[in-house]
This record gives C-alpha cells, structure tokens and sequence, in this order.
C-alpha cells in the first residue's frame, strides 16, 4: 500500500523542479526575469493540484504496469 502523503510529497518536489524550469523559460523568452517570476509563482499552485489529483487517478483507476499479487 502506497500512503496518499507520498504522492502529495512526490506532487510537491516535481513541483519545485518545474517551477524553476517555468521560470527560467519565462525569463528566456520574454527577457524580463519577473515576468518569469510571475508565471512561475501562479503555475507552482495550479499544477500542484492538478499532478496529485493526476497520480490519485492513476493510483485508483489504472493497473497499467502493475503486476498483481501472488
């Protein structure tokens, strides 16, 4: 059994690192590093939300690469 805080721990970390990717990438392409600021700090939210909710519907509702018990 897989406890439902490490998928939100697993949601937070991959958060962190996409964070700083959005905001490098938005610095880089509009030139304006608050710019990148900003989406970072808005998508950081957005996204947290919307990876836990994508792993609990995998957890749930997917035995895709899951081998069953013996």
């Amino acid at each position: 059994m897989v406890h439902k805080k490490r998928h939100l721990a697993k949601a937070i970390s991959w958060r962190i690192l996409g964070t700083i990717d959005t905001m490098l990438v938005g610095w880089l392409v509009t030139g304006d590093l608050a710019i990148g600021m900003s989406i970072g700090a808005i998508e950081v939210f957005t996204k947290i939300f919307l990876y836990y909710g994508h792993e609990r519907a995998w957890y749930n509702f997917s035995k895709f690469g899951v081998k069953g018990k013996k």
